[in-house]
């Protein structure tokens, strides 16, 4: 690499970079070859130009060098995706979490997962565990359309199916024909909104360990963890539901001093 440094992801073929604002343009078509030289994978570089934002979780990015594309054919964990990175939302820094996730599924469970994306936590709990079928909620339509390919892709149109569409309105239908989960997994975007009134929704309590476990996703700083979970506790009252926490984990780093939590509880 040269003696330029700059933070970057690389999403299979693409590799997005974080430039300062003074950056020259000169210096960045400098890094983008030297990037592309070093590593074969990487056709593409684009430059990271917005954060993600408001509930579809769009980003903004802009060509610097390479292929001009902006899809990206993605694999990790046994699984390959396609996906559009402006278009929809991906990280790749959630491989481990979601080869976790996959791992803690039982023989013959019924997921759901919310805020899915183009599908990699419900293709990743397919691939990687024995649940009976797994249900995949999101609402950016771009998503869902790249959703449907990775299904088919990965080959699990008979263990994944497409719920799209605005989680509140899915989960009360999905209420309505009294429809429940024994695995709820929530990696939410940073929303004001929970959504854990939904999940209680379409969980059920039971004896013998049969409770529906939800995986719950946040963002705060460390001194704040103890908050969230109080969040989710009140939360649970509110939908008259009692809880048992299993396990809270730091899920990585989203800024500085700052991070996404995992709460792992169960509906008892």
């Amino acid at each position: 690499m040269s003696s330029l440094k700059f933070p970057f992801d690389i999403l299979g073929n693409i590799a997005i970079v974080k430039f300062p604002d003074k950056a020259k343009s000169l210096d960045k078509k400098r890094f983008a070859k030297t990037l592309m030289s070093e590593n074969n994978s990487v056709k593409t570089v684009l430059e990271k130009v917005g954060k993600f934002s408001g509930r579809l979780r769009k980003q903004k990015t802009a060509y610097v060098a390479g292929e001009k594309t902006k899809e990206v054919l993605y694999r990790e964990n046994g699984c390959v995706f396609r996906f559009n990175v402006d278009d929809t939302y991906f990280s790749p820094r959630l491989s481990n979490e979601r080869k976790e996730i996959s791992k803690l599924i039982k023989k013959g469970e019924k997921v759901l997962v919310m805020f899915a994306g183009v599908s990699p936590f419900s293709i990743a709990i397919a691939k990687g565990s024995d649940a009976a079928i797994v249900y995949s909620n999101e609402i950016n339509r771009k998503a869902n359309e790249y959703g449907k390919m990775n299904i088919e892709r990965n080959k699990l149109k008979d263990r994944v199916v497409l719920l799209p569409g605005d989680i509140k309105k899915v989960a009360s239908r999905l209420a309505e024909k009294k429809e429940k989960f024994d695995v709820i997994v929530m990696p939410r975007p940073q929303l004001k909104d929970s959504f854990l009134r939904e999940a209680f929704l379409l969980s059920r309590g039971g004896k013998l360990g049969k409770g529906t476990r939800i995986y719950y996703y946040d963002f705060c700083k460390e001194d704040e963890i103890d908050s969230i979970i109080e969040k989710v506790k009140d939360e649970a009252k509110k939908s008259k539901k009692r809880i048992k926490i299993l396990n809270v984990k730091k899920a990585g780093e989203v800024g500085p001093y700052r991070y996404r939590v995992r709460v792992d509880f169960k509906v008892l």
